[in-house]
């Protein structure tokens, strides 16, 4: 009995060896890294990422575990999975449905060029190098990889975390591609046709233009050519955003200005984070506090979006508000329609107020508050004024109108006709800190501006033929 037993045990043993060997050897990457989780136990949110990674980086191959938009079927996944589970002795199961289709990636593309490397100098803070350590290891998911570009893409040799710990970044790169000119053409594109539903590219950069073979021509020449190839690559990247954050750190060593003469500067330098993704992709981020890091880097001074839709806002009229002027009634039938409206009778003013959520617009609180950003088309004659929903004006008979909205926009006037439309829209006006942010002469290095940067990014701007308005609020009166 005893050797029967044994016998048993030990073809138990074969078998399971031999499934194991069936999921392992011919099935695909997917498949694979499937068996190896369930061998490993591994069945985490950083393993279910990188297995999401082997299917965006190959999507013909993978293409019925892909949505039509690009991104991860997670219940075509989750059906292999629970088919390789199911043949399992015993049977094993993994439930990916709390993960979602966004777990997002981060590819992290480093400069190294001449005029990059005083900013990691040893008596320096080093400002440059902890925006990206901090972008890095705020990032919630592990699915880290870093490459360095100049006149190409390469990749870093090293681990995230000896990146992490290297006091002398561009000295432990020296020798990778050529330090004397940058491509944005090539390295844009190719971050671009990279880049996967699910990824979000970072590119660290001083964002100065400066190709190679310049000399003798005209700076007037180059920035004009600078604007046209930032026109033509984003323009066929129309499903891509971009979010540009502008920093500052400290700079100690040469800089080399477009006339290739270098000069000794020590002070306060711009610098930049390219965030490259999917609209969707960082339409979710945004959403999403585990991703503030990304969306809004601590030491950023200005920010602005490429390629933003317009947003649907969540808004409702706030009946009976303590600054009303005249009477209306809500309809019942229709959203954002004030019936019976009528002016007060001593004052002849009317005036009503609307709670919004600004927040899927991604703005900082005193752009959101500034209303030199807003249009107001009505034909009554109605002053707009704005200001942030705070707890104490709160309470439980207006709770259910204040509920996840951010900000109250109060009309007030004089009712024109017995019917009008008041349509209020937060323009997309191509940011002034831009242009002032902006040189075509840095033979003399400041702490302020960046060579040919209104050039590139206008031609970004036209490229993707950005919407005009972030928003669009409307509301119809009738007496």
């Amino acid at each position: 009995m005893k050797k029967i037993f044994t016998s048993i045990i030990i073809v138990m043993a074969l078998l399971a060896v031999v499934a194991v060997s069936m999921f392992s050897c011919g099935s695909s990457p997917v498949e694979n890294a499937i068996v190896q989780a369930f061998n490993t136990g591994d069945t985490t949110q950083t393993r279910f990422d990188s297995i999401c990674s082997i299917i965006t980086q190959s999507p013909e191959k993978y293409s019925h575990l892909l949505t039509d938009d690009g991104y991860v079927d997670t219940d075509a996944l989750g059906k292999l999975i629970e088919s390789i589970g199911s043949k399992r002795r015993p049977p094993a199961h993994w439930d990916i449905s709390g993960y979602g289709q966004h777990a997002l990636t981060l590819t992290v593309y480093f400069e190294r060029s001449g005029s990059m490397v005083p900013y990691d100098s040893k008596g320096g803070s080093g400002q440059l190098k902890k925006a990206v350590d901090d972008l890095i290891n705020e990032f919630p998911s592990a699915n880290v990889e870093i490459k360095v570009v100049n006149d190409g893409i390469y990749d870093y040799s090293h681990s995230v975390n000896e990146f992490l710990k290297d006091r002398d970044i561009y000295g432990s790169t020296a020798g990778v591609g050529n330090p004397k000119y940058t491509d944005f053409q090539k390295i844009f594109t190719s971050i671009l046709t990279a880049n996967r539903p699910g990824n979000i590219s970072v590119v660290v950069t001083d964002m100065i233009y400066s190709p190679a073979n310049t000399k003798d021509v005209s700076v007037e020449k180059i920035l004009n050519e600078e604007n046209s190839i930032a026109h033509n690559i984003f323009k066929q990247n129309s499903g891509k955003s971009v979010i540009v954050h502008r920093l500052t750190g400290d700079y100690d060593g040469k800089y080399y200005p477009y006339n290739n003469n270098p000069v000794n500067y020590k002070g306060k330098r711009p610098f930049f984070l390219v965030v490259i993704g999917n609209e969707a992709d960082l339409d979710f981020a945004a959403a999403s506090p585990e991703y503030k890091a990304l969306i809004h880097p601590a030491g950023t001074t200005h920010s602005y979006r490429f390629n933003q839709s317009q947003s649907k806002l969540k808004y409702c009229v706030v009946p009976g508000w303590k600054t009303d002027a005249g009477r209306y009634r809500p309809s019942h039938k229709q959203d954002n329609l004030l019936e019976k409206c009528e002016p007060d009778k001593k004052s002849d003013q009317f005036s009503f107020s609307i709670a919004v959520n600004l927040s899927p617009l991604q703005k900082s609180a005193d752009f959101l508050v500034d209303l030199s950003n807003y249009t107001l088309r009505c034909q009554s004659e109605f002053v707009l004024t704005i200001a942030p929903i705070t707890d104490d004006i709160i309470t439980g008979n207006n709770r259910k109108y204040f509920e996840g909205k951010t900000h109250l926009l109060t009309l007030a006037g004089k009712l024109a006709n017995s019917r009008d439309e008041v349509t209020i829209t937060l323009r997309n006006d191509f940011p002034e800190w831009i242009a002032q942010c902006s040189t075509k002469d840095d033979t003399r290095p400041d702490g302020n501006t960046t060579f040919g940067l209104e050039q590139w990014l206008s031609g970004m701007q036209a490229g993707f033929g950005t919407a005009d308005n972030y928003a669009t609020i409307k509301v119809k009166l009738q007496r």
